[in-house]
């Protein structure tokens, strides 16, 4: 995926707080609209990118159990 795409949502989050404190000039629902954007861009920064992960990280002994003792 791209930038773009990664940063869609937060975008179209953020401008909708902008609309809003302009439209309303109220000061909490602005936070918390521009907040949540920047925290959705955030996740999709430090996140997205592990999607394609799959599996341990490291080797795994056939061998063991953790009932063998």
């Amino acid at each position: 995926m791209t930038l773009v795409k990664y940063l869609a949502f937060p975008v179209v989050i953020i401008a909708v707080g902008a609309a809003y404190w302009f439209l309303s000039y109220e000061a909490a629902g602005t936070a918390m609209l521009v907040i949540f954007g920047i925290a959705m861009a955030l996740m999709g920064w430090i996140l997205v990118p592990t999607f394609g992960d799959v599996g341990p990280t490291a080797p795994v002994d056939p061998d063991w159990h953790e009932r063998d003792s």
